[in-house]
């Protein structure tokens, strides 16, 4: 490969041939600082990479399709012939073969960042500002695309990747990454009046469990068994909580309580959730109209369609419209232990949020609806976000039927002011939970 010819050619004195290089040789590489290497790199390698670039895709424009070690042998020989003419260090020469590879098989610049199992979102506003999220902070880039139309490239390849179409026409648009899920929204001009926008969030490689929430402190060991013993016992439970809370790594987390021998169908606008351990798992995912006359597939449907396949449980990934109201129709006829998303402040926030979602579907007395969530929903767990970006549980509350028109929310755990999970009272509706001990007890003796 590359690197073996270049240190072979290195060793034959003929890639370090100028002055520097020599000199640095002879004094040893202790004696070059990375900063040197970084700067030096940052002036040179782009503008390089630019050309070169051009050089490749002129060269698989004149070839048939090529295998991904085929086109890295073409970037080798490219490299190694830039090389000798500009006596190209090996430290530029691998950041050359990286970048030239990420252009022309991945996401270009953004491809680095994507492959940090650190950063959790990537945000791009027009193709010179581009933003990411680590460790619950956001953090600037020093990279940028070389241009808006290599951008809209690669806005154009994930797109297509999982048959999405965005253009002037239809410049919003809902994606993933084929090869890690990652959520992925769309939005170009004219909508984005400064030039494509793109932000892409990232779920772990490996998903996150309970035991590791409890390691972040997102709740406490009492909490996690609590809610492990509820979605055992096949209550309805409804993850509510704002913009990047990590609602959908929660459900995962949950989902890993549910027995294995349940059939489990999830239900999503584009597929994010991690189901682990459920041999029979049905996963649907909604899908839009496109100029081809292609039908649009929406949540809704899913949701009719779903309970015509004998689910035990079925889970939303995140309840948003009018589905709100197919989904109380399921939790109230016989699909207990479903789980879901949805936005909220609060739990209390939650129930006018459903009721209004409902109400975007059909015309029903609020008085109904109410009875519906009473009668569907039996916990509600909150979670928030805090100014360091710490997601934690906030609250886990129980729905403890009506009194009158309104639904009553008894608090069971509660985040206090020093932000401890506290126990403010014990479950009131205790007969699944019961029925699940004494199986369990049955089982295991």
């Amino acid at each position: 490969m590359l690197f073996e010819r270049l240190r072979k050619k290195r060793n034959d004195g003929k890639i370090f041939d100028s002055d520097e290089n020599e000199f640095h040789e002879e004094q040893g590489t202790e004696a070059v600082s990375a900063s040197f290497q970084k700067a030096k790199s940052e002036n040179q390698v782009s503008d390089r990479a630019d050309r070169m670039r051009r050089k490749l895709r002129e060269e698989l424009d004149e070839r048939d399709a090529m295998s991904e070690d085929e086109i890295g042998h073409l970037v080798d020989e490219l490299i190694l012939s830039e090389g000798t003419e500009a006596h190209l260090s090996l430290y530029e020469k691998e950041a050359l073969r990286k970048e030239l590879m990420f252009s022309v098989r991945k996401l270009d610049v953004l491809q680095e960042l994507v492959d940090d199992p650190e950063v959790n979102e990537i945000m791009i506003n027009g193709y010179r500002n581009i933003f990411y999220e680590k460790g619950g902070k956001l953090h600037r880039w020093e990279r940028e695309f070389p241009s808006r139309e290599r951008l809209e490239d690669v806005i154009q390849s994930i797109a297509g990747s999982c048959n999405r179409i965005v253009n002037e026409q239809r410049p919003i648009a809902d994606a993933r990454l084929p090869d890690n899920g990652a959520r992925v929204n769309i939005v170009l001009y004219p909508i984005a009046l400064e030039g494509p926008i793109l932000t892409i969030r990232r779920f772990p490689d490996d998903p996150i469990t309970m035991r590791g929430l409890i390691r972040n402190n997102s709740l406490t060991s009492e909490a996690a068994e609590f809610l492990r013993d509820l979605t055992g016992a096949a209550y309805s439970i409804l993850v509510g909580g704002g913009t990047s809370t990590g609602k959908t790594t929660f459900l995962n987390a949950l989902s890993a309580y549910i027995p294995k021998t349940d059939r489990v169908i999830t239900i999503e606008d584009n597929a994010e959730l991690q189901i682990q351990g459920i041999d029979n798992l049905v996963r649907l995912e909604a899908r839009n109209a496109n100029l081809e006359g292609t039908q649009e597939i929406t949540i809704r449907d899913l949701i009719k369609t779903a309970l015509r396949m004998r689910p035990d449980r079925l889970i939303v990934g995140e309840v948003r419209g009018a589905e709100a109201g197919d989904f109380l129709i399921g939790l109230n006829t016989g699909h207990s232990g479903s789980l879901g998303t949805a936005h909220a402040n609060s739990v209390r926030d939650m129930i006018s949020r459903i009721e209004m979602m409902v109400l975007m579907g059909i015309a029903l007395p609020v008085p109904v609806i109410r009875r519906q969530i009473a009668g569907g929903v039996e916990i509600l767990v909150q979670l928030t976000r805090d100014a360091d970006g710490r997601r934690a549980v906030d609250e886990i509350a129980e729905i403890d039927g009506m009194q009158g028109d309104d639904v009553c929310i008894r608090t069971i755990y509660k985040r206090n002011m020093a932000g401890k999970l506290e126990k403010k009272a014990e479950l009131k509706h205790r007969e699944k939970l019961e029925k699940y001990y004494e199986r369990r007890k049955r089982h295991y003796g």
